[in-house]
């Protein structure tokens, strides 16, 4: 973010990390601003501070900003980068005169490189002020901005670590079952990855139910049962997640849930039933 709002027209004044090593490497990395391994009131010098750290060192920043800030005549602009916690995490800062708010960029960061920004989705709540400056500078980075209300923020964030995170657990999942059965593991991200690209083009291009495919969709609880039963010699978070993927995509895919969960629910209850006959604890 500070590199190409730097390359569009913005100017970096400080950039403030745990030690001058990393703050060095991160001037170089933006291409511009003053190094600097502590926090202290020359930061307020700049009209905008981005707070772009862990969620959970936040606090600390505000701690260390409310201390060395002082109240001051000119406008001040403080925002956090988070996609859980909202604006309210800065709130102690209000008393320098500071707008409050939050801009969380809508993309994965992997450490690897710089993801491109452009048209990408931003997500903005907090003060009016902090709200006008988080659109401007969106509007820079070449992005989109999500108005969110403050409270809607941790199921925002939820649905986006569905999205990513929990996508990605599930595919690393089905690799290494894949893997289970004697593929090497270029072939298996061979094999499934293409699946998984074209599902998902599927649905950008004809919506999700008329995307979804595979056994539960057809009403085939035979083979959901048969999966089940081979999921078994896997650690037991396979079958749990599986359980639970089945459940969610009847919620929200199924023409008719209910009767799909029951079924579902039927077939786990065969299951624990199956396992207490043959002398084994569910």
């Amino acid at each position: 973010m500070g590199g190409t709002l730097r390359e569009r027209g913005w100017r970096i004044h400080s950039v403030v990390t745990q030690s001058p090593t990393t703050a060095r490497r991160a001037v170089r990395s933006i291409g511009g601003g003053r190094a600097r391994a502590t926090l202290s009131s020359d930061v307020f010098l700049a009209p905008i501070i981005l707070i772009a750290v862990p969620d959970s060192a936040i606090q600390a920043v505000v701690r260390r900003l409310a201390s060395v800030g002082e109240p001051g005549a000119r406008k001040r602009f403080i925002l956090h980068t988070s996609g859980a916690l909202t604006s309210e995490v800065l709130a102690p800062l209000r008393h320098l005169g500071a707008s409050v708010g939050s801009v969380h960029p809508l993309q994965s960061f992997s450490g690897y490189g710089a993801p491109n920004l452009e048209g990408r989705v931003f997500a903005i709540e907090g003060d009016a002020g902090a709200v006008r400056v988080s659109r401007s500078l969106v509007r820079t980075l070449g992005g989109l901005t999500l108005r969110l209300d403050s409270a809607a923020k941790p199921l925002y964030h939820a649905a986006a670590c569905m999205a990513a995170g929990q996508m990605l657990a599930e595919m690393e999942a089905a690799i290494q079952l894949f893997a289970s059965i004697g593929l090497k593991r270029r072939e298996a991200v061979r094999a499934l990855l293409p699946l998984a690209r074209q599902v998902l083009e599927n649905q950008e291009r004809l919506g999700a139910r008329a995307a979804w495919t595979g056994p539960l969709g057809r009403g085939d609880f035979r083979i959901i049962a048969a999966h089940e039963e081979a999921l078994r010699s896997r650690p037991e978070e396979y079958l749990a997640a599986y359980r639970a993927m089945n459940r969610l995509a009847a919620r929200v895919l199924a023409r008719d849930p209910e009767s799909v969960l029951a079924a579902l629910g039927q077939i786990s209850q065969k299951s624990v039933h199956s396992l207490k006959t043959k002398g084994v604890s569910a």
